[in-house]
């Protein structure tokens, strides 16, 4: 049956910045980052993480983000959402047990509400903010994204050093790491063959942030931020884990890519 697991990583396009927006205070160059998501082959339930873009991004960016478009904007084909890929691999989308969302900005909710047998998992914490979240913090939320009908949903609890493990066989463990949101979480994915895979999702953007060279552009508290980076530091050399972080567009670029290569 473990041969069975695989890790599928993909991207819904990219997003159009300038590099300060992921770098606090650096230049006011055009950056552009990856936008990563994640695909889970598990013999106990199939799983998404995040889901990337909305495919809406595809055809029409401004009317589905609005004004937060001024700032990133999302370039993507319609076949990179995640529910078309899902199909692209012959998987059937009723198939997907879990959406776990690391947190609930927009470009972390494309898989929200396309999957129709999944419940979503998400902090509670990070829930409740998405809904009276602060004014500077607003725009990274997409409300109907997430405030959807019919969703069935699982909000979890865990604080400072609590892991909670989805399947209880320490193949995916989920993390609570705020900072870049009040409800953050990161994700260590652990496989037969390839070992420990540390998706560190936003709590670390970049390589830079990841080694206290600099703050990602937009967080709730800089405090949080930079004591979860710290708590993922130790893990990963804890458990040898290959470390993946969150919009990096040099290191991205170093991983395995489905839907042709996976890690196992």
């Amino acid at each position: 049956m473990k041969d069975e697991i695989r890790l599928y990583m993909f991207q819904t396009g990219v997003l159009k910045c300038k590099e300060n927006n992921i770098k606090m205070n650096a230049s006011l160059d055009p950056y552009e980052i990856p936008v990563p998501w994640y695909f889970i082959k598990h013999p106990k339930g199939n799983i998404v993480i995040d889901g990337g873009n909305a495919v809406e991004c595809a055809t029409n960016p401004k009317e589905h983000w609005g004004g937060i478009t001024d700032v990133y904007w999302p370039e993507m084909k319609a076949e990179e959402g995640c529910e078309n890929v899902i199909k692209g691999l012959d998987i059937d989308p009723a198939s997907i047990k879990y959406v776990l969302q690391s947190h609930l900005h927009l470009d972390h909710t494309g898989a929200i509400g396309r999957f129709p047998n999944a419940t979503h998992m998400v902090q509670r914490k990070e829930y409740e903010y998405a809904f009276t979240a602060d004014w500077f913090a607003t725009g990274g939320y997409i409300r109907k994204d997430f405030d959807r009908p019919n969703l069935k949903w699982h909000f979890l609890e865990i604080e400072k050093n609590e892991i909670y493990d989805v399947y209880g066989d320490g193949v995916i463990k989920i993390i609570p790491t705020p900072g870049h949101s009040p409800g953050h979480c990161s994700f260590l994915i652990t496989l037969p063959i390839d070992g420990a895979i540390l998706l560190t999702v936003d709590a670390a953007y970049t390589i830079d942030h990841y080694e206290d060279k600099a703050l990602p552009g937009f967080l709730a508290s800089a405090v949080d931020a930079v004591r979860s980076v710290a708590k993922l530091r130790e893990i990963a050399a804890i458990n040898d884990a290959l470390v993946v972080t969150g919009h990096d567009p040099e290191a991205w670029g170093k991983f395995r890519k489905g839907p042709k290569q996976f890690y196992k």
